[in-house]
């Protein structure tokens, strides 16, 4: 097991992996989160070359401000013509190498943290999102449920060199989620109120976080939990586009089609991994 390897620095990268015998997948499943997405595609492509080289010798501020497909999205729809992290990673797979892509971001520790801070503060559980996300109809994506599709597609010789989407399999609105998250957290439920001249784009729930570190570190401390740091367990941006935007549905026929049948119950995922998170005292 090797911890602390800055992936961003060639020598380290290689005199670190190089240790590492008899690999025979590769599950690259982290990111380096930059101010702007031509950052992102800079860096992030460098990390994926030096994991690569060592065995083989989306931040996201356009989001909405693009001409994007018409949902839903199926993954042979062709490339924009912007910025995007992702596009520099393919760029960089290696020849001789087959890969698949899949793609993985986490909002419930957020929303569990963000949560936890307002009950802390004696404060309502608002939804700091936007009427359209509120009514909107969503899906997500189970940590073990990726997993599942991942190792599948290592070992399946139909999906080498192809890109799969993945979700749950069901849809929910966040206005029916909001009520399990203040059941979990022993809060009154609220109805959503939009207020006058909010605008999509302003990210309320990163503002409202901004200075609430030391917070974190006292709710850590007096609930005893596994010490963290605002930074480490939660990605604002991530939620703020998961509740504020109108929802980009995908479709998941084409790994049904490869035969990958995997499914979940969204309420029950997300009920699941709260729990996971307070029973490992990630979370009070």
């Amino acid at each position: 097991m090797i911890h602390g390897c800055d992936l961003t620095g060639q020598k380290q990268t290689r005199a670190e992996l190089s240790k590492l015998t008899d690999v025979t997948h590769i599950f690259y499943v982290t990111r380096s989160s930059k101010p702007t997405e031509l950052e992102n595609c800079h860096v992030n492509a460098r990390m994926l070359r030096n994991v690569l080289e060592a065995h083989y010798a989306g931040p996201f501020e356009l989001w909405g401000k693009f001409p994007a497909h018409e949902p839903p999205f199926h993954e042979d729809l062709p490339r924009l013509d912007v910025p995007n992290f992702y596009y520099a990673l393919e760029v960089k797979k290696k020849e001789g190498l087959t890969w698949s892509v899949h793609s993985l971001v986490n909002v419930i520790s957020g929303l569990c943290v963000y949560a936890a801070i307002c009950k802390h503060e004696r404060k309502p559980l608002k939804f700091l999102g936007s009427q359209v996300g509120w009514d909107s109809y969503w899906h997500a994506s189970d940590a073990d449920l990726i997993t599942e599709q991942q190792i599948w597609a290592a070992v399946n010789p139909c999906t080498k060199n192809e890109a799969f989407n993945y979700s749950n399999g069901d849809v929910f609105k966040w206005k029916h989620m909001w009520k399990v998250l203040a059941e979990k957290f022993e809060f009154e439920y609220e109805e959503f109120e939009e207020e006058e001249y909010d605008d999509i784009f302003v990210p309320r729930l990163e503002e409202m976080m901004r200075d609430r570190g030391g917070v974190w570190d006292d709710i850590v401390r007096d609930k005893g939990m596994v010490a963290t740091k605002l930074e480490e367990i939660s990605c604002w941006w991530v939620v703020n586009i998961c509740v504020r935007f109108e929802s980009r549905l995908d479709t998941i026929n084409k790994s049904k089609e490869c035969c990958f049948l995997g499914l979940r119950n969204s309420k029950k995922s997300f009920v699941s991994w709260v729990d996971k998170m307070k029973a490992y005292k990630i979370v009070p």
